[in-house]
Order: C-alpha cells, then structure tokens, then sequence
C-alpha cells in the first residue's frame, strides 16, 4: 500500500513554496498524496485560489472551512477553533500516515492540533525560524513541538530545533523549498509579463507586499499609510501589489491598496496573488522588492534584487546583504528605497550570496517521507542539550 501523505496548504504563498513537493510525491507510486485546502484558498475575498491549484493538475482530497469573515484577534481565535474542529473530521475521514505542513501560519496551528489529538505523525518545514514581530513565532515553535520530522532551510534553525527538545537525527537541513522554483520555472520576459498582467512596466518599478504586524502596537492602517506615502515620493514609479494576508488588520490594508490603486491605475496594478510563475518574474523585473514578506529574505537574494525589509514582522530571520532593514517611518521608508538605488549598494548585488541553501529541497524531503521508519514515530523524547 503507498504510503499517504496528507498535505495542508492555506494560502496562495504556502503553497507556491509547496508545489514542487507536491509534485514529488504525486509522481511517486511509492506515495499517496492527500492534499488538504484550507483558510484563504476557500475564500472568494483572496481570490478562491483552490482553482489554482486544481488548474495545476492537483486532485483535492478534502476542503476545509474554518475562515471566519472577520480579521480582528477574536475572529482569529475563533477561527482557529473552528479550524481545530474541522481538520478533526477531515483527517479522521482520510487516514494519513503522516500529515505535511509548512511554516507558521494559524491555519496550520489548528490542523497540526487536531492530528496531534488523532495520533499521526507530522512532519514540518521551515521550522527554527524567527519572526519576532508576528504572533506566527509562537505558532511555528509550537508546531515544532507537535511535530516528529523537521525539515529546516538552514543550518542555524536545525540547532534551534534541537534546542527545542527535538532530536538531531530527526531535524534534516535541507535547505529553503522555494529555491526550486528558481531553478525548475522559466521566468518570464518582460514583454510576456507584461502581456500576462496587461500592465506596463516603466523605467523604474516596485514590487511590494505588506502583511499585518500582529505584534505590533502600531496600527496596521498606520503603518500601511506610512508605506503608501514613501511610495509616493517616487511618482516616476511603477508598483504591483500583492494583497496582504488573512491576519489581524489584513483587510484595513487591503482596503487601503484598493484606494490607492483605484486613484492611479496606469501607475499602480494590484492583485490578491500573482501565482509563483509570475511573482518570481516580477522580483526579477522590478528594481526593489519592498514590504514585510519573508520572500524579501529568501527568494529575492536568490535572484539578486534589493529588498527594503520594513518593520518588525522578519526580525531575528537570516537576511543576505541585499536585505535593507526599515522602520516603519514615512522618512525611513523613503531613505531605505533611495539606498537600495544607489549605485553603491547595486554594485554589490551579483554577488550575493542565498543564506538558504541550493534548489532540490523537495526531493530531499519526498525522500525522507518515504522511507523514513514510522513505527513508534509517536514516541519523542525530550532532547537535552549537554551542559
């Protein structure tokens, strides 16, 4: 029998950084790949992109609902509730060997209790990481703790995991999964990008996505309009917007870049997801790539753009030399733009190093999921660290 692998994906960004595993075990006779959707891919407000995934080629074996209509704190302890309860019937009714999940998101957190509580294994990705300004950093080391295999992007976050308690020989560095689609896309041109957006790039342009800071005591409609007004310092700009997350304050954001937008459409396109195709193409395209997304430290190195890192939501995260750390200040903001243009700092962008390894993540990962030994898997014993 294959062995099945229950995979949970809950927004457009987690599972672009998914796809070429899911590609892996699909392909795979030795596996049986149960892809689980949950969260904003079931919401018309993020764009239903559970099409997406199905236009990939992707069979969807269960749809979970748990997204509650509203982004304030008590909407998304609620939703996490509800979560809990329906991943329960969901993974009840599928019966995986081993449940798949990535990262930090409370989607997940819900999913990774509910099978904790039915007995099956997790195994996590990009475990170890810090992001000292978002609630996702208890939800991730959380995860940790519930979980049985670690699948980390460096070398520095499997000791972090083994500080954790976690045992060495069950935390693999295998380096960050979204460098396989650097590797296995072809890119697009700027003529096919722009014919694919039907928008017009001009001399200089910005890719910018901002999520909510939920640990933040900043408003997230202040900080969006403190960006908002440093991108208007440079009108000579083109600027494509992703829309933020399904955090607290997601939608006040959103409202905000549909705005803006509406008041300058031959400048400004907006989208709720570019898909990865086009959002890696757009971070080789553009000159900056601004905002609080972890793809700022991860994928844009990797293609040897700048990034003006904004605010507290990355903080304690690895960043290359390209990355440029940000207030949320007007005036910061700006500055950190007009460094990332200089010649000075673009001189050194060729040779920036990724500090997330190499592609083939995804392979490595299938592989361990495998053939790794499932019997008393359950079973952890706290790692202690010797004295």
């Amino acid at each position: 029998m294959p062995r099945k692998l229950a995979v949970i994906t809950g927004s457009r960004a987690e599972y672009g950084l998914l796809y070429w595993l899911l590609q892996e075990i699909q392909a795979d006779t030795a596996l049986e790949l149960q892809l689980v959707v949950t969260g904003m891919h079931l919401s018309p407000e993020f764009g239903l992109t559970y099409r997406n995934i199905e236009q990939d080629g992707f069979h969807i074996a269960a749809k979970v609902e748990m997204l509650l209509s509203s982004d304030t704190p008590i909407g998304i302890a609620k939703s996490i509730g509800l979560g809990v309860l329906s991943f329960a019937d969901a993974l009840a009714n599928l019966k995986p060997d081993i449940v798949v999940v990535l990262g930090d998101r409370y989607e997940i957190f819900a999913a990774v209790q509910a099978a904790m509580a039915l007995n099956i294994p997790v195994a996590h990705l990009h475990g170890g990481e810090t992001t000292e300004g978002a609630m996702d950093e208890a939800i991730r080391h959380s995860i940790t703790k519930m979980s049985h295999l670690h699948f980390v992007a460096a070398e520095v976050y499997r000791q972090r995991v083994i500080q954790l308690g976690e045992s060495p020989e069950r935390v693999f560095n295998v380096g960050g999964v979204a460098l396989d689609n650097l590797k296995r896309l072809n890119l697009l041109n700027r003529e096919q990008f722009e014919t694919a957006l039907d928008f017009k790039l001009a001399p200089l342009n910005f890719l910018v996505t901002y999520h909510p800071v939920t640990l933040s005591q900043t408003s997230a409609k202040a900080s969006a309009q403190a960006l908002l007004n440093a991108l208007d310092v440079f009108p000579q700009a083109n600027i494509i917007f992703t829309k933020a997350n399904a955090d607290a304050g997601g939608r006040i954001i959103n409202q905000l870049l549909e705005e803006y937008a509406a008041a300058q459409p031959e400048r400004v396109y907006l989208t709720t997801s570019l898909g990865q195709l086009k959002y890696l193409s757009a971070i080789k395209l553009v000159d900056v790539v601004i905002g609080n997304s972890s793809s700022g430290l991860i994928e844009v190195p990797a293609l040897h753009k700048p990034t003006v890192n904004i605010g507290e939501r990355q903080q304690g995260r690895l960043k290359a030399a390209s990355v440029i750390d940000s207030s949320e200040e007007t005036s910061a903001i700006k500055h950190a733009i007009n460094y990332a243009l200089s010649a000075e700092f673009q001189i050194q962008l060729p040779n920036v190093v990724s500090l997330y390894g190499q592609a083939g993540a995804s392979l490595k990962i299938k592989e361990v999921l495998k053939n790794y030994n499932l019997h008393d898997i359950l079973m952890k014993k706290f790692y202690d660290l010797a004295p």
